[in-house]
């Protein structure tokens, strides 16, 4: 049954299988931690004080970590989070020890969120309620927030597809925004995935009698499955992504030499005119020819034209148009 406790951040559930002989699990959820949180862990449980400052809500670790202490240990990872259209990553800490689980994060990641409410609302449909181990709630957390990456995987692959559709109608200019916004996401999301893998096997092949049984390191394999999967999969949209870049890079030049080929034929074809109207203008003492007859100006533009035509047809001889 959940503990009710006065600070709305720390949120107290607990997991007791009565039909067994192991000790409840308590799971102690803790979101934004401040000062008052910090201390509340420091006395009741007498974590280091290196890693409580670690965990404080207002600060943010640069990498996951791993940490063994006597009869805990202290693991940071990070989560992606799909925000303001971007994907940005989410810190989540975790003090397992035999018999208890904190989790110390923002709030802001769904799966977490929802899973420790069915742990409050129906604890007994879980995993750890059959087996009451701290490091099985640890894996199921972390399957959950493993899982949730999936969606935001797929959200990536739809927008792919909608930039190649982009690319392929001929909108190189839209394309080139929406190909920037996806490296960038793909990128965010590669860092935060990129550690994850080592992270998991470190926690696999620790040396604690939390993780010591081969069942709980089956779990946990698991998990590093998920990881290179994840991993698997970003590999490809990166690879996906960088071709259409290269290929809307290609369809931009096309566009830009065909538009710069139509300019230079034109100027090629005005230039002469140009020149012959302005030796016509000279009117020098001796007279030129066409400038005194009647129809002098009709001659010199039929004869413009005739020069005008003559060039495109060469051109177009040339394959030039």
């Amino acid at each position: 049954m959940p503990q009710e406790n006065k600070n709305a951040r720390i949120q107290i559930a607990q997991i007791d299988n009565p039909r067994t002989t192991n000790g409840k699990i308590t799971w102690v959820n803790i979101v934004d931690a401040g000062k008052k949180e910090i201390e509340y862990l420091r006395k009741k449980y007498g974590f280091q004080l290196a890693h409580l400052q670690a965990s404080s809500g207002n600060v943010f670790s640069q990498r996951p970590a791993i940490h063994k202490a006597d009869d805990y240990f202290f693991l940071i990872l990070h989560f992606p989070l799909y925000q303001n259209d971007q994907i940005v990553a989410s810190e989540v800490d975790f003090f397992i020890g035999h018999g208890f689980l904190i989790t110390l994060h923002h709030g802001n990641l769904k799966p977490l969120n929802e899973f420790f409410n069915l742990c409050k609302k129906d604890g007994a449909s879980l995993l750890t309620f059959e087996l009451e181990s701290s490091s099985v709630l640890l894996y199921e957390i972390l399957q959950k927030l493993m899982l949730g990456c999936y969606p935001l995987l797929d959200k990536n692959s739809i927008a792919i597809t909608k930039v190649e559709e982009i690319i392929f109608s001929r909108e190189e200019r839209q394309a080139v925004s929406k190909i920037l916004f996806l490296r960038q996401n793909i990128i965010n999301f590669r860092k935060i995935m990129q550690s994850h893998k080592n992270i998991l096997t470190k926690l696999e092949e620790l040396k604690s009698s939390l993780v010591a049984s081969n069942e709980l390191k089956k779990y946990y394999r698991e998990l590093v499955d998920h990881s290179k999967t994840i991993w698997d999969i970003l590999e490809n949209q990166k690879e996906v992504i960088e071709i259409l870049n290269s290929t809307n890079e290609s369809m931009l030049n096309y566009r830009l030499s065909d538009i710069m080929r139509t300019l230079t034929i034109f100027s090629v074809i005005v230039f002469p005119l140009t020149l012959f109207a302005t030796v016509f203008a000279i009117r020098p003492a001796g007279g030129m020819p066409f400038v005194d007859s009647p129809y002098g100006f009709w001659l010199v533009i039929e004869l413009m034209a005739l020069i005008a035509l003559l060039m495109v047809y060469f051109f177009k001889k040339k394959k030039w148009l």
